[in-house]
């Protein structure tokens, strides 16, 4: 397996749009001093409806949103998952709404496949353990996301 592993069970993004956010969350590893054969998650695409279930199931949010990260370590910071006595490599799922990509990449004046990096890079990040609670730490994650998004070439 690759260090990500892309779920389109609908297909809903095109196999090249796949490969870019491959090499994008590469590019994101090596900025984050991440060697990708050292992690392992899911990156899902999933259609408005299903996304609300999930939001709903999970965060008790009866509403549809743009993407939802699941980091295993949330809990346990700094440390490995241990499964079967052994280190596990992956780190958690996430999952992106492409309706609300669409929906969003028109809002802000930019491509689609710019809203699915973004929406790629920052579920990324949170599975690292980067949040935006509150002010200072919302600086911190942002200005990586901008950097990771302008080094790969993906512009507003």
């Amino acid at each position: 397996m690759e260090f990500v592993e892309i779920i389109d069970d609908k297909s809903l993004i095109e196999e090249r749009t796949k490969d870019m956010l491959v090499n994008l969350l590469a590019i994101a590893a090596k900025l984050e001093n991440i060697d990708t054969s050292s992690i392992e998650f899911s990156l899902s695409f999933v259609e408005e409806k299903d996304i609300q279930n999930i939001n709903k199931e999970y965060r008790g949010i009866d509403k549809p949103t743009d993407v939802i990260t699941f980091a295993l370590n949330d809990e346990v910071e700094g440390e490995l998952e241990i499964i079967g006595g052994e280190e596990s490599s992956y780190i958690g799922d996430i999952v992106v709404c492409t309706d609300k990509a669409k929906e969003q990449s028109k809002e802000y004046g930019h491509s689609y496949e710019r809203e699915l990096g973004f929406l790629a890079v920052h579920g990324f990040l949170h599975l690292l353990g980067y949040d935006h609670m509150n002010e200072e730490d919302e600086k911190i994650m942002f200005n990586k996301q901008d950097r990771i998004l302008e080094k790969f070439g993906l512009f507003r």
